[in-house]
């Protein structure tokens, strides 16, 4: 029997059941475990999951230990481990209070995971941390009580504020790694010093009232920093220890959505600035690629102006791969329905006006100097692509002048 395709099931004392519209499955107990109602907890520990069964063995009792005798709920949310996470989880369920929720295809990671856990918990304060034990659960009551003391609006667990050690033993390029990755979250990360950091605590009230919550890859502590705009954040040192069982999850591809998170993040925090800023270094890269072509194609044609339209049809295709990312990462923000269409009319446009433009300075000046037709030229163009992009809303190019789609109210 396929238990995944069916509405409910039984397993031994377990009840699994499959939500329809979110393809995943809730697992709880229908005997030491309080079924899922309306009442509310103290805590709720949201821990995300893939392929943590050997840890969860055993961080479950630590965290149990550490949190009695809050009222608490352990929300397993788990992306669909090949391992034997749900039966781990089905043992641990008859002593603790564990719910698991399976998502049986994941597209948003773990950040997604952690949101889903959140919406599905009960408690007035939410702990989220990883499951591979370098979160030390002892450390938990400690995250609880800075919100339960009103003393933070955010507690965040540290590797780096005074007082936190490491059994990590981080090479030069790790180092350098983590100190870029802090240095470019430092505009809206603040003061504090470790805002990578997956181990965390915040009241719902305080969740509730983000803005636009849109985390990508691995860092929905740095999100929901930036989003919940909390002014009062708070740093518990703590030991972080080293990954009892299982393999890393941080890879080159999670890198590189980190980055794509971060632009995001810019275009919230800095609405105005951040496109102006990725406007122009999207057009300066595109001018750089464009000047090597028009010189590389002096090299054969005398004509200015055929030399030119081939530079820009080059520095065009710097322009694409941008477009490509934005297309790609901005998805649900992008206003306009059909966004290739507009690329393409746009570049079109811009493209003729830079023709024309080196076409008549070729044509109207005697002696025309290479630089000059080839800056007046780009300059034609890069001004019609302000212009249009402007007008098709894109703005990670230019300023927009429509509201984007999560700001329009819902019918």
């Amino acid at each position: 029997m396929d238990w995944f395709d069916r509405k409910t099931c039984e397993i031994s004392r377990i009840g699994l059941q499959l939500a329809d519209d979110s393809k995943q499955v809730t697992l709880s107990t229908t005997g030491n475990m309080t079924q899922p109602t309306t009442e509310s907890l103290d805590l709720s520990v949201i821990i995300p999951t893939l392929n943590e069964a050997d840890n969860l063995a055993l961080l479950v009792p630590r965290l149990h230990a550490a949190l009695s005798p809050r009222r608490y709920e352990l929300i397993i949310v788990d992306d669909n481990s090949q391992d034997n996470t749900p039966a781990v989880c089905a043992e641990l369920a008859q002593s603790y209070q564990l719910r698991l929720i399976v998502r049986r295809q994941p597209k948003d990671g773990l950040s997604g995971a952690v949101m889903e856990g959140i919406a599905a918990a009960r408690g007035e304060v939410l702990l989220v941390m990883d499951a591979d034990l370098q979160h030390p659960p002892e450390k938990a009551p400690e995250l609880v009580e800075v919100i339960e003391n009103n003393r933070g609006d955010f507690a965040l667990g540290s590797r780096h504020v005074a007082g936190a050690t490491s059994d990590e033993h981080w090479g030069l390029f790790r180092r350098l790694n983590s100190w870029v990755a802090t240095l470019l979250a430092r505009p809206f990360a603040g003061h504090i010093t470790d805002p990578m950091s997956g181990f965390f605590a915040l009241r719902r009230s305080t969740y509730q009232g983000a803005k636009r919550l849109l985390p990508l890859g691995y860092k929905i502590g740095l999100e929901l920093i930036c989003k919940t705009e909390c002014q009062r954040l708070v740093e518990v040192p703590i030991h972080f220890g080293l990954r009892h069982a299982g393999h890393s999850k941080l890879t080159v591809k999670q890198q590189f959505k980190y980055l794509e998170h971060l632009s995001r993040l810019y275009d919230f925090c800095f609405p105005r600035l951040s496109p102006i800023i990725k406007f122009i270094i999207a057009t300066g890269m595109a001018w750089f690629v464009g000047l090597g072509a028009f010189f590389f194609s002096l090299l054969w044609t005398d004509d200015l102006a055929v030399a030119a339209a081939i530079a820009y049809a080059c520095g065009l295709g710097i322009t694409l791969i941008f477009f490509m990312r934005y297309v790609r990462t901005q998805r649900a923000f992008i206003v306009r329905k059909h966004p290739w269409i507009d690329f393409v009319f746009t570049s079109l446009g811009e493209w003729a006006g830079a023709a024309l433009t080196a076409t008549y300075l070729d044509q109207r000046l005697d002696h025309a100097r290479p630089l000059e037709v080839f800056v007046l030229a780009f300059l034609a163009g890069t001004m019609i692509r302000y212009v249009m992009r402007k007008e098709f809303s894109q703005d990670i190019r230019g300023l927009r002048r429509q509201k984007r789609r999560e700001e329009t109210p819902e019918n």
